[in-house]
């Protein structure tokens, strides 16, 4: 997650600040756009008919291992497009691919959650809790103004470690507890943190789409744990 941002264009934070509010509105106003598409095409293909037989193929066997593979390929791509400087429509294209990645992975999860944990308010408690978490986060790098670009590497490494863990529990068949999703919302929070931050410091100005999927993901992630820690409560 480490990024280098030295360039001859001019950053956030030296910019002017009518272009700076320009670049954090357009941020925010593309995350939102990115939350509200991923919130419809995903209760779409929820309703779709045959999402079980779906839902059971993507998670039966290794069929996960794959499906994860191709979500870290796709969510490359797409943020490889987001950053392009060839065009506008690039940047969007990548965007709009890594929300449709997540729409699919995040697919099984909510499945469950809105089928068989026996709660119908677990997935919109999630989100409550989830949008809290950020205002918080935001709220907290906007208000101190504190440079967390030191948090890439450590994120970076933690990345890893995190994606051997899941791995291995794919192959050998072991379960990632409470303790894990814990830990791993504490990453997702880093994750956005360390954006939000460089939302305010390094990102140029005209880098809001692939700032905004840099937001997105470390969002999703962070909803991704606490439906698993809340369906790990109410067993």
């Amino acid at each position: 997650m480490s990024q280098s941002y030295g360039n001859p264009f001019v950053t956030v934070a030296e910019s002017a600040s009518a272009d700076r509010a320009q670049f954090i509105r357009r941020t925010y106003m593309h995350l939102a756009g990115a939350i509200l598409a991923f919130v419809v095409l995903e209760t779409l293909l929820l309703r779709m008919p045959g999402i079980e037989s779906l839902v059971e193929r993507m998670v039966g066997g290794m069929g996960w291992l794959v499906v994860m593979g191709a979500f870290m390929l796709v969510s490359w791509l797409a943020d490889k497009w987001a950053r392009s400087d060839a065009s506008p429509a690039m940047q969007y294209l990548g965007l709009g691919l890594y929300v449709a990645a997540e729409v699919v992975i995040f697919a099984p999860l909510l499945y469950v959650a809105m089928f068989y944990s026996g709660d119908p308010a677990l997935i919109p408690m999630a989100g409550i809790i989830t949008g809290l978490l950020f205002a918080g986060l935001t709220a907290t790098a906007f208000i101190t103004r504190k440079d967390f670009s030191f948090l890439g590497g450590i994120l970076t490494i933690g990345g890893f470690i995190a994606l051997g863990v899941i791995i291995c529990s794919i192959l050998f068949g072991f379960t990632l507890g409470l303790v894990f999703s814990s830990v791993m919302v504490f990453f997702a929070g880093g994750s956005i943190l360390y954006t939000t931050s460089n939302i305010i410091h390094h990102y140029r100005t005209d880098q809001h789409v692939a700032a905004s999927l840099a937001l997105f993901s470390g969002v999703m992630l962070l909803l991704w744990y606490i439906i698993r820690i809340l369906m790990s409560s109410r067993r």
